[in-house]
């Protein structure tokens, strides 16, 4: 296979000087420079920390043009967040775009339904929390081509109907509302949306071999926007029947994707995937807006035809309809500079980049946390407990991988004994265990510099939630603090992660500890004891999930004979560390956590 034909130079940075054109492009856009990680493209008209609206951020895998940077401007985004071709943004890129353009009003993450996406905007949202940001964020899955709910804790794809919550959401930020009415209004816009598409070939991916695995005569509908696999192969058709089959499937009131019927008033995007030509764009809309006026009895109140959100290269469309009402059109209609958006672009213009905005500084002048030079004795025990449960994961670095192997893709043990080693490393270093709350924020920073993967980002949630609950009031931190903070992290990591009990994750271990550490405390048991106990929990549950069936992540893939012959490498893992954690805490008499 040959690397396809692209007007670029190095395949690796070509997000970097996609934005750089942009910004020459348009003169009301800038963008964050300085590491080369944070890709953020802004409105240059925000100065930091002083706009006084609802800032509005989404973001993604790039090669969706002109999403999502073609949607910044007034009236619509705030910022955009560029992740590298089909690759969520990293957590430090979607941080530094909070930190960039949010003020006193707060702002709102707006994310299509993707797992990475969903957690590493999920993990900046719940530091930028911890920072002082008043932070809302909801998830679009717009998808009509998965089978409707209950589908499990992956649900549908977000696709091109998610920038019509970006247009309503825009609108109401510009007209100074406040962050709860923008976000109940963009949750609103988005369980009204549907889309489905259909492609002609795949897409290209720049520095990679290409290959059509549709072949001649061939479509495929129902697929993503990252060149995935759609729900059906079949022969090319005339664009009657598959506009026709497309505007069926998500307006079918079996399904109930969307709460249209007849006598609804409605939206319609006709979305380029990226190759297809207007000419046959324009073809599409028209029978489009025939089909839902004469067979589906709706009522069409505005079209909008062109690429929007794309697919790099791949030939084909999707279609998005929206039940619409005056609240809604008044949005579609009001005002933006955002140049994706079908309006004009005016202004002059500013200058083309600005400084990554750094961390904020510590409450009240603080220094940074510092390892003190004597320990108390709660701190003493929350060391030994540190380096326990991180030396526990380390030791079960091989059988981790061995597992993984069977369930996954294999590499779960070296990623968590990466992560394991930095944390004594920098325990030792400068961990302030006197500061139960500074210390587990730590944990988190070391986490995050080394990890990759979801292990990671799980964990880096996990401990942004924890930290919230530990620092909030700067009340002494006792065992039913830690019980509220664990209990949190946990509700953090199910938000995210889009898992829950059952689902043969790390949550099977980490949920009855939580559970039965609550429990244990209410009815007065000693606190050392309750958290061995909530350890047992721990481990009896992972043990537990060789019997479940996977419903997240890459074990969803594997057949079920297969699952049955190991345990979920995440959730052993967490029973480890909780077990070896539990046990240093026990070994020895000391205050109360």
């Amino acid at each position: 296979m040959a690397k396809a034909k692209k007007l670029i130079n190095d395949p690796n940075d070509v997000v970097k000087e996609l934005i750089e054109g942009m910004v020459e492009t348009y003169p009301h856009l800038t963008y964050l420079d300085g590491f080369p990680e944070v890709k953020v493209v802004l409105r240059s008209d925000i100065k930091r920390g002083s706009y006084n609206k609802v800032a509005l951020i989404s973001g993604g895998g790039s090669g969706h043009e002109p999403a999502h940077a073609g949607y910044v401007g007034e009236g619509m985004l705030t910022a955009a967040i560029c992740g590298d071709v089909f690759s969520a943004p990293s957590v430090n890129s979607i941080l530094a775009g909070i930190r960039a353009v949010t003020g006193p009003s707060g702002c709102l993450l707006i994310v299509k339904n993707y797992t990475g996406d969903r957690l590493h905007f999920g993990s900046a949202a719940e530091q930028a929390k911890a920072e002082g940001f008043k932070v809302e964020i909801v998830i679009v899955g717009d998808d009509c081509a998965l089978p409707p709910p209950p589908r499990g804790p992956v649900g549908r794809r977000g696709l091109a109907g998610t920038l019509f919550v970006h247009k309503v959401a825009g609108a109401l930020a510009a007209a100074g509302r406040p962050l709860v009415e923008v976000a109940a209004e963009a949750r609103r816009v988005s369980e009204m949306v549907g889309t489905m598409g259909v492609a002609l070939t795949v897409c290209t991916v720049p520095g990679q071999n290409t290959s059509d695995r549709l072949g001649p005569g061939k479509m495929e509908l129902g697929l993503g926007i990252h060149g995935e696999p759609g729900a059906l192969v079949a022969d090319l058709q005339p664009v009657d029947i598959i506009v026709s089959h497309i505007l069926k499937q998500i307006l079918s009131q079996d399904t109930k994707y969307v709460p249209i019927k007849r006598g609804s008033r409605v939206v319609l995007m006709v979305n380029s995937l990226g190759a297809t030509p207007m000419m046959e764009l324009m073809i599409a809309a028209g029978k489009a807006v025939a089909q839902l006026q004469i067979e589906h009895g709706l009522a069409v109140e505005r079209v909008y035809t062109g690429s929007f959100m794309t697919s790099l290269d791949m030939a084909g469309m999707s279609l998005s309809v929206l039940k619409a009402d005056d609240s809604i059109l008044s949005s579609l209609d009001f005002a933006t500079k955002a140049p994706a958006w079908p309006v004009g672009v005016s202004g002059h213009r500013p200058p083309t980049t600005l400084p990554v905005p750094l961390p904020p500084a510590p409450a009240n002048n603080k220094p940074d946390p510092v390892r003190p030079q004597e320990l108390t004795a709660q701190g003493q025990k929350l060391e030994a407990a540190i380096r326990a449960g991180a030396q526990a994961v380390i030791n079960l670095k091989d059988s981790l991988n061995e597992w993984d192997g069977i369930v996954g893709d294999g590499d779960c043990g070296t990623t968590m004994a990466k992560g394991a080693k930095a944390v004594i490393e920098d325990l030792a270093k400068h961990y302030p265990v006197n500061d139960a709350a500074a210390t587990v924020h730590e944990i988190g920073c070391s986490i995050r510099r080394v990890t990759g993967g979801t292990s990671g980002i799980l964990y880096d949630i996990f401990t942004r939630a924890a930290f919230v609950i530990l620092k909030d009031g700067g009340s002494p931190v006792t065992a039913k603090k830690w019980s509220a903070s664990f209990q949190a992290a946990v509700a953090a990591v199910g938000k995210y992660g889009g898992a829950s009990a059952g689902h043969r994750t790390l949550l099977d271990a980490l949920i009855p500890a939580s559970t039965t550490l609550q429990e244990k405390l209410a009815a007065g048991e000693d606190p050392f004891k309750a958290f061995h106990d909530a350890a047992d929990a721990a481990k009896a549950g992972a043990l537990a999930t060789k019997s479940m069936l996977a419903q997240a992540g890459r074990s969803s893939y594997v057949p079920d004979h297969v699952l049955a012959t190991v345990p979920d490498p995440g959730a052993m893992a967490a029973a480890e560390w909780l077990k070896a954690a539990a046990e240093a805490l026990c070994s020895s008499p000391s205050p109360s956590p």
